[in-house]
């Protein structure tokens, strides 16, 4: 395991990221969708052939799932990372298809030290995700909690 290399400190507003890429695959797409989003256009080729994507694609959890495995392996690892509280928003704004290449970007939007935890501080972050012609695929928005390198002296609280 690496030494942790990011505080929140090291975090501002503005700051861009690429956290790589990733491509799924057919039989990927269906395992997935097999065990957690069993909807035939995920799983069955006639079916999604007839839907309204016209072919076999990722379930969004799936597609989201891949969006934090890239976040985790080229990014959270390397930090003081402490979790998340939860997300603002999540779009998914095209379909995945088998092979689609995914490249995922993290954008800073704001950071703040948190109020009632003085070693901690928070970054609200837009991740975005975009296939292989650029076209967005998914879309979201959270909070971040990073360690301080210097907490902020407790007020007791």
């Amino acid at each position: 395991m690496s030494p942790t290399k990011l505080y929140w400190e090291d975090f501002e507003a503005g700051q861009v990221r690429d956290l790589g890429t990733i491509t799924p695959t057919r039989e990927e797409i269906i395992a997935f969708a097999s065990q957690f989003d069993p909807q035939p256009f995920h799983l069955d080729d006639e079916a999604a052939q007839a839907s309204v994507f016209g072919g076999l694609c990722a379930s969004g959890w799936h597609t989201c799932a891949m969006a934090m495995r890239l976040m985790v392996t080229n990014f959270l690892n390397n930090t003081s990372s402490m979790g998340s509280p939860g997300l603002e928003g999540i779009q998914w704004r095209k379909p995945v298809f088998p092979g689609d290449t995914l490249r995922l970007q993290s954008t800073v939007l704001e950071t703040k030290p948190m109020g009632r935890r003085p070693d901690l501080g928070m970054t609200r972050n837009l991740w975005e995700m975009f296939n292989q012609h650029g076209d967005e695929v998914l879309r979201m928005e959270g909070w971040g909690m990073f360690k301080r390198r210097t907490p902020l002296p407790s007020d007791g609280l």
